[in-house]
Formats: C-alpha cells, sequence, structure tokens
C-alpha cells in the first residue's frame, strides 16, 4: 500500500526557512531593499511622485517579505497548497515592481544631476547606489520568483 504523495519541494517551516534557498534569498531582499528605502529616504526629493513611488514600493516589499518570512516561520503554509501560488505571485509582483523603481531612480538620477553644481556630488552618489542596491534586489526577487516557480511546478506534477 502507498502513502498519499506529498509536494516535492514544499515550503519549508521553522528555523529550515534560514537554510532553504529560495527562502534564504529573502534575508538578501532585506538587505538591498532596506539599503533602498534608507538612501532613497536620505536624498534630495526634486520629483516628489517618483520618489513617493520608490519609497511606496521599497517600504510596501519589505513589509510582505517580513510578514511572508514569519508566517513561513510560524509553518503556516503547512495548511494549505496556496502558499506556493501566493510565494509565486509576490515574488513576480515585487521583481517587476523593483525593476519599475530602479529605472525610475536611475533616469532620475542621471536627469536630476547632469547639470548639478559640485555641492550636490554627495547626494548624487547616494543616488547611484540607490539605483544600483534597486537593480540588485531586482535581480534577487527575480531569481527568488524563478525558483519558487520551479518549486510550485515540482509540487503540483
Amino acid at each position: 500500500m502507498s502513502t498519499p504523495a506529498q509536494p516535492a519541494t514544499p515550503i519549508p517551516s521553522g528555523l529550515k526557512v534560514c537554510t532553504s534557498v529560495p527562502e534564504l534569498l529573502m534575508l538578501l531582499e532585506f538587505v538591498f531593499g532596506g539599503l533602498v528605502w534608507i538612501l532613497v529616504a536620505s536624498s534630495r526629493v526634486p520629483f516628489p511622485p517618483n520618489q513617493g513611488w520608490v519609497m511606496f514600493v521599497s517600504v510596501f516589499c519589505f513589509v510582505i517579505t517580513t510578514l511572508l518570512l514569519i508566517l513561513y516561520m510560524a509553518g503556516v503554509q503547512k495548511s494549505s497548497s496556496a502558499w506556493n501560488a501566493v510565494d509565486v505571485f509576490y515574488h513576480l509582483i515585487a521583481a517587476i515592481f523593483y525593476l519599475s523603481i530602479a529605472v525610475l531612480e536611475a533616469d532620475d538620477t542621471r536627469f536630476r544631476f547632469s547639470f548639478a553644481p559640485p555641492q550636490f556630488a554627495k547626494i548624487y552618489k547616494i543616488n547611484i547606489a540607490a539605483s544600483v542596491f534597486a537593480f540588485l534586489a531586482t535581480l534577487i526577487y527575480t531569481i527568488h520568483a524563478i525558483l519558487s516557480i520551479l518549486r510550485w511546478k515540482s509540487a503540483s506534477s
């Protein structure tokens, strides 16, 4: 007699969340997302709507990533197989959002300081760093989304 099939690679729970490959990327998402948030908050705001979108995305993704990590550590994902879909959907949306803010921040930085006086060099460097970390966060969220899609696909087959 065979036992019911378990999902091939479920989302881990407890401290195993900090050792599995896709969820381990959440720690990098915290670091890079937090750096984007801090750097953008400490820079000048010549385009408030753009700055608002960048801040919204970085804070939103930071909070949701924190919430997901806490829920995964608590083992909530064992109650339903829909958590694989939630993980995929969130990381795809986060990757798209971060790509939008990375491009926006890079363009604003280029435009903002094309004719800036030398005293704005420090602010310029802060905005360049924010752009770089936004692109790195985009990469990490994209990798996490791809690994989550592969896990979801293998769990559903």
